[in-house]
């Protein structure tokens, strides 16, 4: 079963991915005529306050989520192992993939907005979720994103993180893991 699972993992993170993520980024950047000369714009009107905006989360609210949902864990090692792996030069092309990849959120973001919905309290939902079942019409697509998704939360994230730090705090201080689990 490992070598099975080696074997698909193996292809699905290799070049068909790297391509895909490219190519994405690449397509939506000259679709949306460079979206990425806005971005001081953008991050004006995000730490701008309008009292006349509709919503639950403001201006700089929805900016401060954004990042929270987007750097991680992943980020911090990611980087740091293409740097070890790959050297100096892999930091060009976290650069160039980062700033063709601002087309990819804006475009995920612009969806999820235009997808969301008001709930019976006068609250906001939105997400991938809403995008698959409204804009694409496929309930089923939704319901096996959201149930992926909640399975894949109990061994990405929270638990990943909480992990690294107590690797770190055992390494650095010398303190059980099951300590720095507990506190």
């Amino acid at each position: 079963m490992e070598k099975i699972l080696g074997s698909i993992s193996d292809v699905v993170w290799g070049w068909p991915l790297i391509i895909l993520l490219c190519g994405t980024h690449l397509f939506l950047t000259f679709r949306l005529k460079w979206i990425q000369g806005y971005l001081g714009k953008a991050i004006r009107l995000s730490l701008k306050k309008d009292g006349d905006g509709r919503g639950d989360v403001g201006h700089f609210g929805a900016l401060t989520t954004a990042l929270a949902a987007t750097i991680g864990t992943g980020n911090i090692v990611g980087v740091s192992t293409a740097i070890a792996l790959g050297g100096p030069g892999a930091v060009l092309w976290m650069w160039l993939t980062g700033v063709f990849g601002i087309a990819t959120k804006y475009a995920e973001a612009v969806l999820s907005i235009k997808y969301r919905i008001k709930t019976h309290r006068g609250h906001f939902a939105g997400g991938p979720m809403y995008v698959m079942q409204l804009g694409l019409k496929s309930k089923w697509m939704a319901i096996g994103f959201a149930v992926f998704t909640s399975i894949a939360a109990f061994g990405i994230g929270n638990t990943v993180q909480a992990n690294s730090i107590a690797s770190l705090v055992q390494e650095t201080f010398h303190v059980s893991p099951w300590i720095s689990a507990l506190s």
